[in-house]
Order: C-alpha cells, then sequence, then structure tokens
C-alpha cells in the first residue's frame, strides 16, 4: 500500500474549496464556467481563481483546473487565452479530454502537469500507456472500470498516477459521454451544461394498454415528451444510483490507485464537508494502521454520515464487475438532515451564522466540524438589525448573530433532526 493516498476534492464556488481543505481534502478540482463541465452552479471567476491558489497551496495542498469540454472550432481561440492565463498562476495540474487541448496544454502551459479526464474513457492499460506517451502525469479512470482491470493498469503501467471516483452521481450514459440534455433542451452536457433530463420525473399521458406497454411520457414540469416503454418498475428509466465506496477505500487504495475523487462541484457546502470528512477519516485509518475492528467501526460510523445527506440510493457502481442498478423506484433519499446554517465568524459570545433554511430558538441543532458532531443549544438570535427574534430564515441575506451554548469555529456548519 502506498504511503500517502490523496483526497481530492470538487469546489463549485472559492466558498466551497474553503470547506472541503478545512474537512480534509488534499487536493482541490475546480474551474470556470466556459472551460469546464459545470457551468451552472459554477461561481469561479478569475478573482476566486487566483485566491483559490494562493489559499491552496498556503496550506500545502494542491489545485487542478478542469479545462475538460469537448471544443469545437469556436472554442480554441478562447481555450488559448485561457491558457495563457493559467501558466501563470502556478496551478498544479489541468484536467482535460480533448487530445487536442492536450497540445494546446503543451503549447500554452509547458510544464504544468496534464491529468486526462474520466471523460476520455480509459478503462485498459494499452490505453493507459497512450495516454502517458503523449505527456499525461496522471488518467482518471472511466468509472467503468473495475477493480481487478484497475490493478492490471497499475501493474502493467509504470511511472503514471491512477485517479478514481469513489463518491457521487453516477450518469447512465459512458462516462458522462450523453446527449440526451443536447437533444431534449440544447444544453449540451458535453460542453458543460447539462439540463439533467435523466433526473427527472415522468408520467404517463397515454395508456396503451396493461403489463409492459407502450406509452407517451411527459415530464413533471412539461419541459419534453416522448414515447417509451414502461415496465412493472416504472418510468424513472435513466436515473442511476448515487455512488458510495465507503466500505471499499482499502480495497481501491490497494488496487494502485493515487486519487480518490469526490464528484460534486454542484453539491452544497453542508454535503461537501461531510462526504469529504467520511473519507478523510477511513482514509486516516487505513493509513495509520488501525486494527480491522477498528477501521470497521469507523466505516460504520462514517457510512451512517453519509446515510444522512439526501441522495439517489447508494451503489458501488462498476467497481466490484458487476453492472450497476438504476434507481427506477426511489427518486431521492431525503436523508434526515437539513442544512440550516453555516459558521462565518464569531462576535463576543454569539457566531455569525448565513442561514440556508429555517430554524428557530426551540431547535435542538447539531454543529458539523472537521473534528466531529457537536449537539447544540440556542440561547439567543439576533437579527443584523439588533433585534432579539425567535427564528432565523435563510436567504442570500440571511445572516444573524446566534448565540449557542459553546462558540463554535470558522468553518462550522449547522443542521436540524427532521421530525
Amino acid at each position: 500500500m502506498k504511503s500517502k493516498i490523496e483526497l481530492l476534492a470538487p469546489a463549485g464556488s472559492l466558498q466551497k474549496l474553503k470547506y472541503a481543505i478545512s474537512f480534509g481534502a488534499d487536493a482541490i478540482y475546480c474551474g470556470m464556467p466556459d472551460f469546464s463541465l459545470r457551468v451552472r452552479i459554477n461561481k469561479f471567476s478569475k478573482e476566486d481563481l487566483e485566491e483559490a491558489v494562493k489559499y491552496v497551496h498556503e496550506r500545502g495542498k494542491k489545485i487542478y483546473v478542469t479545462l475538460n469540454i469537448y471544443a469545437h472550432n469556436s472554442h480554441l481561440e478562447k481555450i488559448k487565452e485561457h491558457l495563457g492565463y493559467l501558466n501563470g498562476l502556478g496551478i498544479d495540474a489541468i484536467i482535460v479530454s480533448d487530445p487536442g487541448i492536450i497540445m494546446l496544454i503543451k503549447k500554452y502551459c509547458p510544464g504544468v502537469e496534464i491529468h486526462l479526464s474520466t471523460q476520455a474513457n480509459a478503462t485498459n492499460y494499452e490505453a493507459v500507456e497512450f495516454w502517458k506517451s503523449q505527456g499525461v502525469s496522471r488518467v482518471i479512470l472511466a468509472r467503468e472500470a473495475s477493480l481487478p482491470e484497475i490493478k492490471e493498469i497499475s501493474e502493467k503501467v509504470e511511472g503514471i498516477e491512477l485517479e478514481t471516483f469513489v463518491h457521487g452521481a453516477m450518469c447512465m450514459s459512458y462516462s458522462g459521454r450523453c446527449i440526451l440534455s443536447k437533444w431534449v433542451t440544447g444544453r449540451s452536457g458535453n460542453l458543460g451544461d447539462c439540463s439533467q433530463p435523466c433526473r427527472w420525473a415522468y408520467h404517463e399521458v397515454q395508456n396503451m394498454g396493461h403489463g409492459e406497454k407502450e406509452i407517451s411520457l411527459v415530464d413533471d414540469q412539461n419541459r419534453f415528451g416522448m414515447d417509451v416503454e414502461e415496465d412493472r418498475h416504472g418510468t424513472y428509466m435513466f436515473n442511476s444510483y448515487d455512488m458510495n465506496l465507503i466500505e471499499h477505500v482499502g480495497e481501491v487504495i490497494d488496487s494502485g490507485i493515487t486519487s480518490l475523487k469526490i464528484e460534486g462541484r454542484a453539491k452544497s457546502a453542508y454535503y461537501l464537508a461531510v462526504v469529504v470528512r467520511a473519507y478523510r477519516r477511513v482514509i486516516d485509518a487505513i493509513e495509520n494502521g488501525a486494527t480491522t475492528e477498528e477501521l470497521a467501526g469507523i466505516v460504520a460510523e462514517q457510512k451512517a454520515e453519509l446515510d444522512n445527506l439526501a441522495h439517489r440510493g447508494y451503489s458501488t457502481g462498476f467497481l466490484l464487475g458487476e453492472e450497476p442498478t438504476h434507481n427506477f423506484e426511489n427518486k431521492l433519499n431525503k436523508g434526515n438532515f437539513e442544512f440550516v446554517g453555516e459558521v462565518e465568524g464569531t462576535q463576543g459570545k454569539a457566531n455569525i451564522i448565513r442561514a440556508h433554511n429555517h430554524f428557530s430558538i426551540d431547535d435542538s441543532l447539531e454543529a458539523i466540524t472537521p473534528l466531529g458532531n457537536i449537539p447544540v443549544r440556542i440561547v439567543r438570535i439576533i437579527d443584523m438589525n439588533g433585534n432579539k427574534v425567535s427564528n432565523a430564515n435563510g436567504g442570500h441575506e440571511g445572516r444573524y448573530a446566534v448565540e449557542l451554548d459553546r462558540v463554535l469555529e470558522e468553518w462550522s456548519l449547522l443542521r436540524n433532526k427532521f421530525n
């Protein structure tokens, strides 16, 4: 087993990047909207990226910038300009899927490491050997690669790092190469603007018979209609379970993987903090030589934490050599808690809380910190006008001075258990 395994976390904003670092990430991947496969819910500007590089490096961590769209001719000049900008930032690597962009990186960013995106679909050792010959220093393997395949690639190709996803959304298409969004809404997933029609609910508008049948469907917001077949499972026909490998981290590390990657640049800071902390705990336990019994306890504890998050059901994807199941029957598990606020600092005995959802003075909240969960009791809530209030409401300007029975550190989060 390698002495140090990298835990790589997503960041859809500078704020989320700081949460990921605080909760235990070794490295961050992020990107600006025009060049990344996350166009929406992506807050990064040039100024943010510059601050992110400084913030990450001051803490001895790494930052990888995504440039993983499949470019058309019209994108190339803008990409060249962007690469010139990136060349002076001191980033640790660029994540790329397009061979043409690899050539441009060599020209405009000499010396910057190149990581091959999972979008390139590398699933065998000959492909990895090829990309190595093109100057790629790390290959992010396709989600379709199984443990035995990863191990064989690691054994047969020397001098290259391997990365794989361990947690997050799975795609009903091959490693995300999907044209469904473009077909349905005109928004291309391969250019970072997926509308996720595979996640929509669809309902029947015309019944053609009984049992297995052909029917016409319209989605829940009347955005799109089509004719499909329905069987006893219903019509969530595109929806995949989310990946969750928390119980298999040791096996993934033993297969020869360098970096364990979490998906979720569009997820909340709360989701990111809980997931990063869960994998950090398990990786640390393995690297610190935890006994089998100790490791099992930590895995069980963190598995419960991941179950508390909203998710679409969990599976191990393709890792164990099986076809992943699809979530036909249960579109979303909402979890047991609601994320209600983040701690932005202190004001005397109070914490400044940015409220994301409603909470009241009578609620028993739980603080999520890098070291663990802490039950907290609310003493008083003061709004930004200095008024004592009984309730805090979420929103962009929803900040309150909240006195708790303890003062929390910045980067703590608050959640409330559903009744």
